[in-house]
C-alpha cells in the first residue's frame, strides 16, 4: 500500500494506491492552510478506507517545482512518516504528474505551473518510447514571455487560469489547451508513478530527498 502525498501549490492532493487500483483519492484547493488540513485529511482517508498507518508500504510525494512553505510541509510530513514507520520515500517531479496524465501527441507540450508575480514555471516535454520525456530544465517565464516562446505546435497543461488560457488561446494555430480536468494535478499518477520507480528499486533517502522551488525570475534547475 503507498500513500501519495502533493503539496507543491495550493492544490493539495493525496492517495492510497495498492498497485492494482487506486482506494483513495481526494484533492482540494488549500488557502495557504497545508499543515493544519494534511494531516487530519490523511487521517480521514486512511480511516474511510480501513487501513492503517501500520499497512503502509511506500511512500510517494511531489518534489516540485512549487511554493516554498508548501513544499517543504508535505516534504516534512511524508519524511516524518518515513521515519517513523520505516518506510521508502519516492519523490516524482511535480510537472512530470501533469505530464504524465495527457494523451500522446507528435507535437511537444509545456506542463504549467504559476510561479507568482506574473511568472509561470514551464516545463517541455516530448513523447519518447510511448512516455512524455522532459526536454531539459524548467524554464522562469512571464506569460509574455512564454506566449512568444511557443513557435510550432504545442499542447499546453497544467495550472492554468482564466488570464493564461485567454493570452495563450489567441495563439490558436499554434497551441492546443488542455481542459480543467486534464490539467489537474492527479495525486492518483503520483502515486503510480512512484509505485513503478519503487518496484524498480528506485527510492530516495528521506534525509537527502529536496524539493525544487520555485525562483522568481532565474531558470529553475533541472
Amino acid at each position: 500500500m503507498l500513500l501519495a502525498v502533493d503539496t507543491s501549490t495550493r492544490m493539495v492532493g493525496i492517495a492510497l494506491y495498492d498497485g492494482s487500483q487506486v482506494l483513495a483519492e481526494m484533492t482540494w484547493s488549500s488557502h495557504s492552510y497545508h499543515t493544519v488540513e494534511l494531516a487530519p485529511s490523511v487521517d480521514a482517508m486512511l480511516e474511510k478506507t480501513g487501513i492503517s498507518v501500520g499497512e503502509l508500504s511506500a511512500l510517494g510525494v511531489a518534489t516540485g517545482p512549487g511554493s516554498f512553505t508548501a513544499l517543504r510541509i508535505g516534504l516534512a510530513f511524508v519524511k516524518g512518516l518515513a521515519f517513523s514507520e520505516h518506510l521508502p520515500i519516492i519523490g516524482i517531479p511535480t510537472l512530470e504528474i501533469v505530464a504524465a496524465a495527457q494523451p500522446f501527441a507528435d507535437t511537444q507540450m509545456a506542463c504549467v505551473l504559476v510561479a507568482g508575480r506574473r511568472r509561470l514555471a514551464v516545463g517541455w516535454y516530448q513523447v519518447v518510447e510511448n512516455k512524455w520525456e522532459s526536454m531539459g530544465n524548467l524554464d522562469n517565464l512571464t506569460l509574455d514571455e512564454f506566449a512568444e516562446s511557443i513557435r510550432e505546435p504545442t499542447r499546453i497543461c497544467g495550472e492554468l487560469n482564466d488570464e493564461v488560457r485567454q493570452r495563450l488561446g489567441r495563439k490558436y494555430k499554434n497551441v492546443v489547451l488542455a481542459s480543467p480536468a486534464f490539467s489537474v494535478r492527479r495525486p492518483a499518477i503520483l502515486a503510480e508513478l512512484a509505485w513503478q520507480r519503487w518496484e524498480a528499486g528506485h527510492v530516495d533517502n528521506p534525509a537527502t530527498l529536496s524539493p525544487t522551488y520555485l525562483h522568481h525570475g532565474e531558470p529553475i534547475p533541472g
